[in-house]
């Protein structure tokens, strides 16, 4: 008889939460702790562990938030762009997520926890199907309250590039131009110093393009990329390309196992009317340097919560071979 347990992660268990990530049927490295902890600052972490017995068989990267009038809400996990129950290669199946759920909200009653707001994985990211928790999300009488639409290309099947970029690669070819650091390129072939001027260089393209464009800053700042990047030197790749000597567009891709994910991209104004970012996209989505991934995927296209498509940035992602991918948020009252 299965005798299920939910109890709060304390930072002693990293090791033991590390150690499940690992080998959970639906996990990426941006749940193991050190990705995860690296902005604990700004987050109150309630992320949880479930037992069955002495097995640990789920987790949720979570954290909590107290409204003004009082109210609580736990948050799988504000820091990240998904989250959601992390499963085991076999367990919970679907009865056993449904219980789960019913053992969640009995804590979160104790704890005076009104809701639950829950970012589940994609599928793209799971290399084994894991959506027992969307089920019981719909059993649970959970409200989808937020929808927006990445573009991703599936490896396997991929149509390649319409016919504007194809003229976009065209132009790019007949400008001088290298990109640089390769992807093979080994972890260790960086000097701390060399990957700190290389995230430097990076994160100041990055922040023009997005303050020209967007009136917005990066998400991370240079101290936490850099932060990141020396963390998981082998899952974090920054790749630019250059023309007489400056860098005109670049990429961070996040090895996600299953999923490269284009974590920020960025170009200057040449980069772009040269065709010099849809080069460096020319090399980057090949199976060849990615033999363990099936997804190659460019991120959202979307503000205000899912309901502003930005038809064009979605166009544009298109044309390189991607099609549509849901990122789904879904508010569950206790």
């Amino acid at each position: 008889m299965k005798q299920l347990r939910i109890e709060r992660y304390m930072p002693p268990r990293a090791a033991e939460w590390d150690e499940f990530v690992a080998s959970a049927r639906n996990s990426t490295f941006l749940l193991y702790r050190g990705f995860m902890d690296y902005h604990s600052d700004r987050f109150e972490d309630h992320s949880l562990m479930v037992w069955d017995k002495n097995r640990l068989i789920a987790l949720l990267p979570a954290n909590m938030t107290t409204e003004d009038d009082g109210t609580r809400i736990l948050h799988s996990h504000s820091g990240l762009t998904y989250g959601g129950w992390i499963v085991g290669e076999r367990h919970p199946e679907a009865g056993e997520m449904l219980e789960i759920f019913r053992l969640l909200r009995e804590y979160c009653r104790d704890l005076n926890i009104s809701g639950l707001d829950y970012k589940p994985i994609p599928f793209i990211y799971s290399p084994m199907p894991a959506q027992e928790d969307l089920y019981a999300l719909f059993r649970e009488g959970a409200e989808l309250t937020q929808r927006n639409i990445s573009v991703a290309i599936n490896f396997r099947d991929n149509p390649g590039f319409n016919s504007q970029q194809k003229r976009n690669l065209k132009r790019a070819m007949n400008v001088e131009a290298i990109i640089r650091p390769e992807i093979k390129m080994a972890a260790d072939d960086y000097s701390e110093v060399d990957r700190r001027n290389m995230v430097a260089e990076f994160h100041r393209l990055l922040t023009e393009c997005l303050s020209e464009r967007h009136g917005v800053r990066p998400v991370h700042t240079e101290e936490e990329l850099a932060l990141l990047v020396g963390r998981f030197p082998e899952k974090i790749k920054i790749v630019m390309i250059y023309s007489e000597g400056r860098v005109e567009a670049g990429v961070c891709l996040f090895d996600c196992g299953n999923v490269i994910h284009a974590q920020y991209i960025c170009s200057t104004e040449r980069g772009r009317r040269d065709g010099l970012l849809t080069r460096l996209f020319d090399y980057l989505i090949d199976p060849a340097l990615f033999p363990k991934a099936s997804y190659f995927d460019f991120g959202i296209c979307n503000e205000a919560g899912g309901y502003v498509l930005n038809e064009g940035l979605y166009h544009q992602k298109s044309g390189l071979g991607g099609s549509g991918v849901a990122y789904d948020r879904y508010m569950l009252r206790f």
